[in-house]
């Protein structure tokens, strides 16, 4: 079958306008790069501005996924109410979700979920909580698993035990019934994840005051003060520590009553 000339000439120059696969990568890595800027600065919106077009051009890159995963995070911890918070944070789930099923061996992805279902525990259900449960044990595991110099992994898997720890046993019976058996948790093993995460980053606060917190559930009360003001004493460098401060501030308030 001949092909009528103007029809070549359509195609021909189809394939010339057609963007390039390198040219679609620098343009992406472009607006990665001007993103990253307000990433570091902690600007969550400033950021997105450049990530989610760059997602457009590059939607299976996992680094990319997981750092827009953090940033609906950032949004969510700002935002008022529970259904804006929800909002927020289920679609921090489903960027954490996409990079960990294109990346499964990936640990920041892992770190993405685990985080991430954390964030979401509060505004949930029972059931939805004791699942997420699971998840949020097996992912920083995964982490860990992967990358064992994670401080991050080893903070969310110390975080993991001392709630689950400080579940009574009668809420734990009635849930165990209703949705299955949560994974044994212990104070020991928090306290052992907690350190662990010092020691490979002793700058983050967050390490001393969670610490601390399980000190005080485990009944030690100068060990508690101890970790929980050395954490107050530190600068503020990432988005939860305003918060994370003000429960070591309650918690401290408590062991001196």
């Amino acid at each position: 079958m001949r092909i009528s000339f103007p029809f070549c000439a359509i195609s021909a120059a189809a394939v010339l306008l057609a963007p390039a696969p390198f040219a679609r990568a620098d343009e992406a890595d472009d607006l990665i790069q001007k993103g990253n800027v307000y990433y570091d600065k902690l600007q969550a919106s400033e950021a997105l501005k450049y990530y989610l077009p760059a997602e457009k051009l590059e939607p299976k890159n996992v680094d990319l996924l997981v750092r827009i995963s953090r940033e609906y995070r950032h949004l969510m911890s700002d935002a008022n109410g529970k259904d804006e918070k929800l909002k927020l944070g289920m679609v921090a789930k489903e960027y954490a979700d996409r990079a960990v099923t294109l990346a499964p061996s990936n640990p920041n992805a892992q770190l993405a979920v685990a985080i991430t279902y954390g964030k979401l525990l509060p505004y949930e259900g029972n059931k939805e909580r004791v699942d997420a449960s699971r998840i949020i044990k097996s992912a920083a595991e995964k982490v860990i698993r992967l990358d064992p110099s994670n401080d991050l992994g080893w903070h969310v898997l110390g975080r993991w035990h001392v709630t689950v720890a400080d579940v009574g046993p009668v809420t734990k019976a009635l849930g165990s019934m209703m949705y299955g058996k949560l994974p044994e948790a212990s104070n020991a093993e928090a306290e052992r994840c907690f350190e662990k995460a010092i020691a490979l980053n002793p700058n983050r606060l967050m390490h001393y005051i969670e610490l601390g917190r399980t000190f005080a559930q485990m009944g030690r009360p100068a060990d508690a003060r101890k970790y929980i003001t050395k954490g107050l004493a530190m600068a503020n460098t990432e988005k939860d520590d305003p918060e994370t401060k003000q429960k070591g501030r309650e918690i401290l308030a408590k062991l001196k009553g």
